[in-house]
């Protein structure tokens, strides 16, 4: 292997990994470029990412620019002359200056098999378009969303178990592995970037709060693979009618598939155990939580909530009083 000179870019837990492997490789990881700290958890303190944190601990500079469009922070980067720059989910474009600043171009850490699911919820929408199986590319960086030529990829099988928080670690740790192998193999010549073919673009848009409101007319193994693909982030919810008329959000954080009590409108409460009726079968809630309270078993939350079964959860049940 030859050592390289590289600058990593990168911010959350994903990345983390992969700039381990290339510090314990022996390659020269001159600078860090990160997120700047921002305010996190119930205190909002403000705090520095994880990739920052991590490079402060093995004594790499780091740089947190909010931008790297002006002719500033593009000299700044070139002044580095990097052989290479290895980008993981960093969070910031990089305009062309950037991308040909170092010798051997910029490398992406992707979480799939590109070209499916270009863009920035990659790890959640395989788990929520129900896809048998997920990956990591790496790829030679150019100025369009996830486009670039790819120079290795890897699979991993998506399971009826499968959770966004696993399949992440599980592909964080591929990334490592992978990031490496296709520095040697760019260095020496042995690897050629190929290009991405045009069949099968699909694209993993950003997440919001609302991807997590549970919608009951969907069939019940959508239903369930929605809470896999959406916790801890942004997580699942629906609304429940409260005696006084009111509504309560509660959170969904497990399910499974239920066989079917009986027949009922999407939304209908079946059971005593937080059966819900969907479109095409029935989903058990087995892990929920209250605002302000923790997590139990759909049971308990029964035991201590008055939803009678028949009681129709979501919005516009809610909001019809029912």
């Amino acid at each position: 292997m030859t050592p390289l000179r590289l600058v990593f870019m990168g911010t959350p837990d994903f990345a983390v990994p992969s700039l381990r492997a290339l510090t314990d490789a022996g390659h020269e990881v001159v600078c860090v470029y990160s997120q700047p700290p921002r305010p996190a958890g119930r205190g909002q303190q403000v705090q520095k990412s994880p990739v920052h944190r991590f490079a402060e601990e093995r004594g790499i500079p780091v740089r947190t620019p909010k931008s790297l469009r002006n002719a500033e922070a593009q000299a700044e980067f070139a002044d580095l002359k990097a052989d290479a720059a290895v980008v993981a989910a960093y969070g910031l474009i990089l305009p062309q200056p950037i991308l040909d600043a170092p010798r051997l171009g910029c490398l992406n850490v992707h979480g799939s098999l590109l070209p499916r699911w270009r863009g920035a919820a990659p790890i959640q929408r395989s788990i929520l378009a129900g896809d048998a199986e997920t990956g990591i590319t790496i790829m030679q960086m150019d100025i369009g969303l996830d486009t670039g030529a790819m120079l290795l990829k890897d699979a991993v099988p998506i399971t009826a178990e499968t959770t966004a928080s696993s399949l992440h670690d599980a592909l964080a740790d591929m990334g490592a592995r992978l990031i490496v192998e296709a520095l040697d193999g760019l260095a020496s010549g042995r690897l050629t970037a190929e290009p991405q073919p045009e069949e099968g673009v699909t694209y993993a848009a950003k997440l919001t709060r609302e991807d997590g409101r549970l919608d009951w007319t969907r069939d019940a193994a959508s239903v369930e693979r929605q809470v896999r693909a959406l916790t801890p982030w942004p997580g699942c919810w629906f609304d429940a009618p409260t005696p006084t008329g009111g509504v309560e959000r509660i959170k969904v954080l497990k399910a499974e598939p239920a066989p079917e009590v009986r027949k009922a409108a999407p939304g209908t409460l079946l059971d005593d155990r937080l059966t819900v009726a969907c479109a095409d079968g029935a989903v058990r809630l087995t892990l929920v939580q209250r605002p302000g309270k923790a997590p139990v078993d759909g049971a308990a939350l029964l035991r201590g909530f008055n939803l009678p079964v028949g009681t129709r959860l979501g919005d516009a049940a809610c909001s019809a009083g029912n």
